[in-house]
């Protein structure tokens, strides 16, 4: 059985058509003060789907963040088919709001076929059975929480995610740029594996860039620092269930020039490597005379 609010996500990446190639999605205020991205990349995937055939699954996409999004107004999705090839077929789309591009993305479809094989292997962590849910911690933290997002943040999630190396984000410490979270959907999911798919791409926002701050000793809540994505590119390998645990395995190879790069592996819980994310986002003082 689904819960509301994954009934709610599932109602936001199901666009309104408007004509061929244009659908209109709305936004739901996480209390980030924009648009959240990972909500975007879902209504692009979504978009696009619109225009392929069932048995093209989507297996990469490259995408950039140029404007916050508003999350008052709709936002328009205009879909451009690149080629259909033999087995592969290439979607561009452009996200826009008051008549500006807020967002690209590149992604490249194909019917799969018969080839090499091979993987990384699974990290060996505590399953999630065994890690304190995040909504447990945020209830613990819920005095420090600003008032403006204490409700949003506390109130019943699409995604249970768990924080196997989990750091108290209001007392960071400088530890190793690695981070293991196990994460699914908060109830049953339709067998579409599209679907699936789309909402990994939602919650592959969650906790990623955060990644880059931690040798440093520094969170995503510092209100002294901005944290914002530029680009996110994802790589489906296979087919999966997101309605059962798969393991987000994080590092951040590097930091420099006010901008952190993370790189994520989603396994399944018998050690399948599923999809392969990469980000790069802006991590820097908000004043520039600030001290790291």
């Amino acid at each position: 059985m689904t819960n509301q609010a994954l009934d709610e996500l599932l109602t936001l990446l199901a666009l309104e058509p408007l004509d061929e190639g244009l659908y209109r999605g709305q936004s739901t205020d996480l209390g980030f003060g924009a648009v959240f991205g990972g909500q975007v990349m879902g209504q692009a995937l979504a978009a696009a789907k619109y225009t392929l055939e069932p048995d093209r699954p989507v297996h990469s996409f490259h995408s950039y963040f140029l404007r916050p999004g508003d999350v008052n107004k709709p936002i328009i999705y205009d879909v451009e088919t690149i080629r259909d090839g033999k087995t592969t077929s290439t979607r561009r789309v452009q996200a826009l709001q008051h008549g500006k591009p807020i967002f690209y993305m590149t992604a490249s479809f194909q019917q799969p076929v018969a080839g090499f094989e091979h993987q990384a292997p699974m990290p060996k962590i505590a399953g999630p059975e065994e890690i304190a849910p995040e909504s447990e911690r945020i209830k613990a933290l819920a005095q420090y929480l600003p008032t403006s997002v204490r409700d949003k943040w506390l109130s019943s999630k699409p995604i249970e995610m768990r924080q196997v190396n989990y750091v108290n984000p209001m007392q960071p410490e400088k530890v190793e740029p690695v981070n293991y979270i196990w994460l699914k959907a908060n109830g049953c999911l339709p067998d579409d594996p599209r679907i699936h798919k789309y909402l990994l791409a939602y919650a592959s926002d969650f906790n990623f860039l955060p990644t880059a701050l931690m040798p440093h000793g520094r969170s995503f809540w510092d209100r002294e620092l901005q944290v914002a994505t530029i680009d996110h590119s994802m790589w489906f390998h296979q087919d999966f269930r997101f309605d059962d645990w798969l393991l987000f395995a994080i590092e951040s190879p590097r930091a420099i020039a006010g901008r952190g790069l993370v790189q994520g592996r989603f396994y399944t819980q018998d050690g399948t490597l599923v999809a392969t994310a990469m980000q790069e986002g802006i991590i820097r003082p908000r004043g520039a005379s600030a001290e790291l």
